[in-house]
């Protein structure tokens, strides 16, 4: 009997110990960084790849830890159908691009030239809609076309203007479903190269096999990619220079109703902790981790915010 009796003494001191090193390392789902976002409650959206994903459990993750009650909602497809779950107050936030705000939602026709501008003008114009955005990250997610590093060197391309200067039969080009309709992409793109091409000679795929089918080259020379994708250096694929700076300034930041900020300003200096660090290579890295290496976005979360003695 005193055996077990100093059995479970040791066990529930063993348990204690656990709780107390659990806190000390501030785990999300302690909130022991901080209890000032407390009562704030919420699903915080994500567009349908993989770097919003990993924003979003970042972002729920973080300010969790600071006494928030939220969730990563990863569920919904296209930007537009985030943007109005936000408008509609089914998200409490998400991290949106200056460029993709700017053209998509504010209706303008020109990117503003520079980061810096851009992201105050697309600011402003969303001031007037109730939204506000809080600091941009470093990481600017400009739309891109990649290639091959072999065949770009077999076709002699380094700008986009050197693409639409090729053969018809070499502008053979993958794009997604939402950037073949939208101003600041496929049609745009066109009009300011001066592409002119077979419809037979675009091909529609997911966002992600784009990546492995501009790899292998049988649908398609050159493929639409996002700056910050870390399947470009693992794929030995090289970006065309956009020369004539077609592509907005797509930087990224966190963004929310103005009112849910006026109840919570403290959500900006929870998000500040993470927003200088997340640069294009950073970004780079972490989407690797899940588009390369197959790693779980939430997972990839947890990790690098434990590493950066957040949680």
């Amino acid at each position: 009997m005193k055996t077990r009796t100093l059995l479970s003494a040791l066990a529930l001191a063993a348990a204690g110990a656990l709780a107390l090193s659990a806190c000390s390392s501030g785990g999300a789902a302690t909130g022991s960084q901080g209890t000032e976002l407390e009562g704030l409650k919420g699903d915080i959206g994500a567009k349908d790849f993989s770097e919003q994903f990993i924003l979003a459990h970042l972002t729920s993750q973080l300010l969790n830890a600071h006494g928030a009650e939220t969730v990563a909602n990863t569920k919904l497809v296209g930007s537009a159908n985030v943007r109005q779950a936000l408008e509609n107050d089914e998200f409490l936030g998400y991290w949106e691009y200056t460029g993709t705000s700017w053209i998509t939602y504010n209706g303008n026709t020109e990117p503003v030239k520079g980061e810096e501008a851009q992201f105050e003008a697309t600011k402003e114009a969303d001031a007037a809609n109730g939204i506000a955005w809080l600091d941009p990250a470093p990481l600017n997610n400009t739309y891109a076309f990649a290639i091959r590093a072999d065949k770009a060197k077999e076709l002699g391309v380094k700008t986009l203007s050197d693409v639409a200067a090729l053969p018809v039969e070499e502008q053979r080009f993958c794009v997604e479903s939402e950037f073949s309709t939208r101003d600041d992409g496929w049609p745009g793109l066109k009009a300011a190269y001066g592409i002119d091409v077979p419809d037979s000679n675009v091909a529609l795929l997911d966002t992600g096999v784009i990546y492995t089918a501009t790899a292998k080259g049988d649908d398609c020379n050159f493929g639409e990619v996002f700056q910050t994708d870390g399947r470009i250096p693992a794929l030995d694929l090289v970006v065309m220079e956009d020369d004539l700076q077609f592509f907005p300034a797509y930087q990224g930041a966190f963004t929310l109703k103005q009112s849910t900020l006026d109840e919570y300003p403290e959500i900006a200096d929870v998000i500040g902790l993470i927003t200088p660090l997340l640069t294009t290579e950073e970004m780079q890295k972490l989407n690797a981790l899940v588009d390369v290496d197959g790693e779980d976005p939430e997972d990839v979360a947890t990790d690098w915010l434990t590493e950066q003695g957040l949680i």
